[in-house]
């Protein structure tokens, strides 16, 4: 049986004021370092002598625990690399779990060590964090894919749901639930990321308008904590560490079970693709889809920057509506603005998804001749980006530098954002796609970790950058990193109210200002269910002491 939840911050102080001054020094006053810059090849510890002496006593310390699984401390340079690719730290281990105890015992474990050691635990699905997220510096790495529990199971009936393991894929889920003819509601664009990967974030993608995020549709949570408590919490039971842990960054405990909440699945999808000219008329279709009771079930967006062409490449999976006219559209070089949206159907009613979606379309102002759509499995719409990926792999050009930028931007501001950036500081999208789409925040829960803009609606910008690593010029690591710092200061000097979507800082202080109001909860759930700052050292929000050998 889980344990109970630990008591609230008030009583916890009052009955461990000793251990409360020695985790206010070590969450304040060893926090984040001023620069991210953490190179692999420097020590936390003060000498190379001192940092092989550690690593061999934790060697020695995680052979003693007994486990389901295994540890393993050779071979493990894999968990020092991520998607990302411009951070690796190198680990002292990596656990391979077989049961929910094995992560539970490991992390009592090193609670009960305390600051003696440096050991921290970062748990790790598929490595597609951006930024180190999912590495620990001579700490541990949880290879959560070797977690055997629980098996996935699908429950039908009026709310119905599937239990799954935190480090299983979202792919296996939607194979899995559409055997009983059901899926989650929603989704990220990409399908090969863990549940708790995804659920640690947010989970964003077209459909967030509609169902919110993923971590909103989530009805219960398995937990490890900082302190090796294995908790069951949900809205009814634990409910601020359920609030905690989602969009939590894997600061408050690692999950290790999830219940999701899944709807009757379509079988097909018309896809649809149109372009607009004018920026105020694209957001202002956007949002007319957003916010109308009847809309599409997908809504996104993306920018088109100095790309001729375009239009003839889709023709290899989308049909034009007009195919003359498509072929005489010219872009005159102008920055274009792609609108792209999804309607779901069954094959019988074809007819009726005709008339739908021509009603849907009749009241925007895209650019007849562009209109494109293609009608195709709900499998493979929602797996979509894992084609790009399969063909970029065979190119060489998936595993290298990927210096994404993603922004929440408040509805108010959007237009000023993309005056600035789009066709200015930004000259050409060559580098990768640019996605641009609106939400709504009447459909998040504000009782999560997750912060947005202080707005009604806000848009997901996302700068998706892939680099050259041996490139000085426009397609280097160097030019591009530059071009979003570049449009981090304009967005900071002109006031825009922007939010970091899967954030990454270099100080403290600018955790504070992305959280706002929400920071002194943040801490105080850092007290409550990691109070030595093990988990999640890859965010570098906290830093666990470090011991004087």
């Amino acid at each position: 049986m889980p344990e109970k939840m630990g008591s609230p911050l008030s009583s916890f102080l009052k009955q461990n004021k000793p251990l409360f001054f020695r985790i206010f020094f070590i969450l304040f006053f060893s926090c984040i370092p001023d620069t991210a810059n953490l190179c692999s090849n420097l020590s936390l510890a003060t000498t190379a002598v001192q940092t092989h002496s550690a690593s061999s006593d934790n060697h020695f310390s995680l052979k003693k625990l007994t486990l389901d699984g295994h540890f393993s401390f050779e071979n493990i340079h894999y968990a020092a690399k991520d998607f990302g690719n411009t951070y690796h730290f190198h680990p002292s281990a990596v656990l391979y779990p077989k049961s929910v105890s094995d992560i539970s015992s490991t992390i009592k474990h090193i609670f009960n060590i305390g600051t003696a050691s440096q050991l921290t635990v970062a748990a790790r699905g598929h490595g597609h964090s951006l930024q180190g997220q999912a590495q620990a510096h001579q700490g541990v790495v949880i290879n959560m894919p070797s977690l055997q529990e629980p098996v996935m199971k699908v429950h039908t009936g009026e709310l119905p749901y599937v239990d799954v393991s935190g480090g299983e894929l979202w792919i296996n889920i939607l194979h899995e639930t559409l055997k009983n003819g059901l899926a989650p509601k929603s989704w990220t664009d990409y399908l090969h990321l863990t549940v708790g990967g995804t659920l640690s974030n947010a989970g964003i993608s077209g459909q967030a308008f509609l169902h919110g995020p993923q971590i909103n549709n989530v009805y219960k949570l398995e937990v490890v904590t900082g302190k090796g408590d294995v908790l069951t919490c949900s809205e009814q039971q634990n409910a601020d560490l359920f609030h905690g842990v989602l969009g939590g960054l894997g600061q408050f405990g690692i999950i290790t079970r999830a219940r999701i909440s899944l709807e009757p699945a379509p079988k097909m999808v018309r896809w649809i693709r149109v372009l607009y000219s004018e920026f105020s008329i694209f957001t202002k279709d956007q949002e007319h889809l957003i916010s109308s009771e009847s809309s599409f079930d997908y809504i996104e967006g993306f920018v088109i920057i100095n790309r001729t062409g375009l239009l003839n490449n889709w023709r290899s999976s989308f049909n034009p509506r007009d195919p003359l006219q498509a072929s005489k559209f010219n872009s005159d070089g102008k920055v274009l603005y792609c609108l792209e949206m999804a309607k779901h159907f069954n094959p019988d009613e074809a007819g009726i998804m005709d008339k739908k979606t021509e009603s849907l379309l009749s009241k925007l102002s895209f650019i007849p001749s562009t209109l494109f759509q293609s009608d195709v499995s709900y499998v493979d719409f929602l797996d979509r980006v894992h084609v790009s990926e399969i063909k970029l792999r065979e190119k060489g050009l998936w595993e290298v530098p990927h210096p994404w930028l993603n922004l929440l931007i408040p509805k108010s501001k959007i237009s000023d954002f993309a005056q600035q950036v789009f066709g200015e500081i930004l000259k050409d999208n060559s580098n990768g796609p640019i996605l641009i789409y609106p939400v709504n925040k009447s459909k998040w829960n504000r009782k999560t970790s997750f912060v947005t803009p202080d707005e009604d609606i806000f848009y997901l910008v996302a700068f998706l950058s892939s680099a050259l690593p041996s490139s000085r010029g426009t397609d280097g690591l160097e030019h591009i990193n530059n071009q979003h710092q570049r449009i981090l200061d304009v967005s900071t000097r002109a006031n825009l109210g922007i939010k970091q979507y899967l954030p990454h800082y270099s100080t403290q202080k600018e955790w504070q200002a992305h959280f706002g109001p929400q920071w002194k909860l943040f801490v105080q759930r850092k007290y409550a269910y990691d109070p030595l700052a093990i988990l999640a050292p890859g965010q570098r929000i906290f830093q666990k002491a470090i011991p004087f050998l």
